[in-house]
């Protein structure tokens, strides 16, 4: 190449990054191609693990019959219900601790002590105290997704501007206006970051609970498949878990977008 060589334009080395994406999707396709091709000729046996044919069928037929979305129904009642107690209880005591210096002596301290205790380990404790119905399950994943939701949001509203703290004092903005029309909105980035990252948190938890005397849901469904060696169903089971963590995070991503619209970085990528 010589060294006088002009580069290329900007817009014509944009226009050929489309070009290129099609790499995105054909590496996945390509270990779909060489997975498929080894169980196929006996490589790897479907009681190891079942060919993406397999996969499909089976998923086909538990849609047909009724059975996923049944037990996906019930899992997302486990989810909605444990987000429902975790969006409380984190923003209640994010705003308890963050507005508060007398709060945060109350709370803080013993939230950070809690947070590192594995959710798992209290499972035990949770069937004591709460038997072994649905409430032990939603309880869990209530807890664990507490915690992101606390931390972001606390950190969120500490780490207002304190130039705009200053502003609401001078011209006497009482301080519930002050919480909802100046911290609240500030905070409101870390908080959904928080709640993005709960949602993956209950999500962990509720593949875990769902194996634990459960009679309904997906991870039952992936319990039950796994004793009689069904790698088919159990690969459904994953499918269905990692679909609908993306389907979540599409949905905050949007809310993001659309309560976070008066932000200058986001209404330049729109």
């Amino acid at each position: 190449m010589r060294e006088d060589a002009e580069p290329l334009p900007l817009a014509a080395r944009a226009a050929k990054i489309p070009s290129r994406q099609w790499l995105r999707l054909g590496s996945p396709l390509l270990l779909l191609a060489l997975w498929q091709v080894c169980a196929t000729e006996g490589w790897v046996s479907s009681h190891t693990l079942a060919s993406p044919s397999q996969v499909v069928t089976s998923l086909w037929g538990l849609l047909i019959d009724g059975t996923l979305p049944h037990h996906l129904l019930v899992s997302l009642g486990r989810v909605a219900k444990g987000m429902a107690f975790a969006i409380v209880a984190g923003g209640a005591l994010a705003l308890i601790s963050g507005l508060s210096r007398i709060g945060e002596y109350a709370i803080d301290a013993p939230i950070q002590m809690l947070r590192t205790l594995p959710v798992l380990a209290l499972i035990p404790f949770f069937i004591l105290w709460f038997g072994i119905g649905e409430l032990p399950k939603v309880a869990l994943i209530g807890v664990a997704a507490t915690f992101p939701i606390y931390l972001t949001l606390y950190a969120g509203i500490r780490g207002v501007d304190t130039k705009l703290i200053e502003v609401a004092k001078v011209i006497n903005l009482p301080r519930g206006a002050l919480i909802r029309h100046v911290i609240l909105p500030a905070a409101l980035p870390s908080g959904l970051v928080g709640l993005r990252y709960a949602i993956g948190v209950s999500w962990l938890i509720l593949v875990v609970v769902e194996q634990i005397n459960a009679t309904s849901g997906i991870g039952y469904l992936m319990n039950d498949a796994r004793d009689f060696m069904r790698t088919d169903i159990m690969l459904v089971g994953l499918l269905v878990y990692a679909t609908l963590g993306l389907v979540v995070d599409i949905v905050v991503r949007y809310l993001e977008r659309r309560l976070l619209a008066w932000r200058p970085s986001l209404l330049g990528n729109s």
